[in-house]
């Protein structure tokens, strides 16, 4: 595959057929570029402002969104499409080669937060991981309605694997991303808080694109069943929503009908870790539990005599995700509940 390093507004997103690109951004130290690959292909019903994008990356350590998208680059066929398709297999370039969420070796931003006013454009925030932001907002954002953002955990979380989008208000647009969702197959569909700043898949919602989110894996490892659910997900949204033609079939939980709606807005649904320690789950992500079950506990070794500190659920619920790693922070989020929905 031959790919062109263009500058950004060299992109063409617009005419018929498939390109391949290195998108350059210019590199913070290094005299030169960093480069994100983006393939686009357009078919003969495009719109202006109609499209499917699909990133992975976002963190640059987590990689069922990477591998399920670099796959489907060699599954679309150009002659099938019909609208325009943006696949980014690796949009936070920089934080991927440091293996890392945040931007590491470069500002050290992570990305999901820099989605805020003056990102790219003002000198307080002229980092790569904002220039990012900028990007995408300026070349992509008018050229789709939808928009998918594939996460796993990381290092920071392991999760029961789910799609994941906020409440919107408009009735018809809340509809179809929760049925945009449910085609992954997943067994858990999340609504999820939307305080946190910065957020890519909140500015989406805000512009009214069909924006889904994801868990599909944990750990920095790829997940067999993520990267699954992953391009499941993606290429049931490109026929969905008329830009490829096909059929597809559900998988997973989705085909057994044994996907469940949670909610994990409420700050209850989260337990909050009081002393720097070593947490012990005691339950798998997924499970249902009642208010006042214990889901783990937390150890602190400098006081090895001492009982553990049991993390209790403070709803009913299921438990949506935990801390990964043993070590954890005070203050960090060691496991989250989610209260189900009809």
């Amino acid at each position: 595959m031959n790919r062109k390093i263009v500058q950004p507004r060299l992109l063409d997103l617009d005419s018929p057929g498939r390109r391949d690109y290195w998108v350059a951004l210019e590199h913070d130290s290094v005299w030169g570029d960093h480069l994100i690959p983006l393939t686009v292909w357009v078919g003969p019903e495009v719109k202006p402002d109609q499209g499917l994008v699909a990133f992975g990356s976002n963190h640059g350590n987590e990689y069922e969104g990477p591998v399920a998208i670099k796959h489907l680059l060699g599954e679309v066929r150009l002659e099938n499409v019909r609208g325009r398709i943006i696949f980014v297999p690796v949009l936070n370039v920089s934080a991927f080669h440091a293996g890392t969420r945040e931007s590491t070796l470069d500002d050290g931003v992570n990305l999901n937060r820099a989605f805020v006013d003056g990102a790219g454009v003002t000198s307080a925030l002229s980092g790569i991981t904002h220039r990012i932001a900028a990007f995408v907002r300026q070349y992509i954002w008018p050229r789709v309605h939808v928009v998918l953002d594939i996460h796993s955990g990381g290092d920071v979380a392991r999760f029961s694997q789910c799609t994941s989008f906020h409440e919107v208000e408009d009735p018809v647009v809340s509809q179809t991303i929760e049925q945009t969702a449910r085609w992954f197959g997943t067994p858990l569909v999340i609504i999820y808080q939307n305080a946190t700043v910065g957020l890519l898949p909140s500015e989406a919602e805000r512009l009214g694109k069909i924006t889904v989110g994801t868990e599909l894996g944990w750990g920095r490892s790829v997940n067999v069943d993520g990267v699954r659910y992953a391009r499941q997900g993606i290429m049931a949204a490109a026929i969905h929503h008329g830009l490829l033609r096909g059929k597809i079939e559900p998988i997973g939980h989705h085909q057994a009908g044994t996907q469940r709606k949670v909610a994990m807005v409420e700050r209850e649904c989260f337990t909050v870790a009081p002393f720097e320690g070593h947490f012990e789950p005691l339950v798998e992500c997924g499970t249902r539990l009642k208010k006042g079950d214990t889901i783990g506990l937390l150890h602190d070794f400098d006081y090895v005599d001492a009982e553990p500190w049991p993390a209790v659920a403070q709803v009913d619920g299921i438990v949506v995700a935990q801390a990964w790693c043993a070590p954890v922070k005070r203050g960090q989020h060691i496991s989250v509940m989610g209260i189900e929905v009809p």
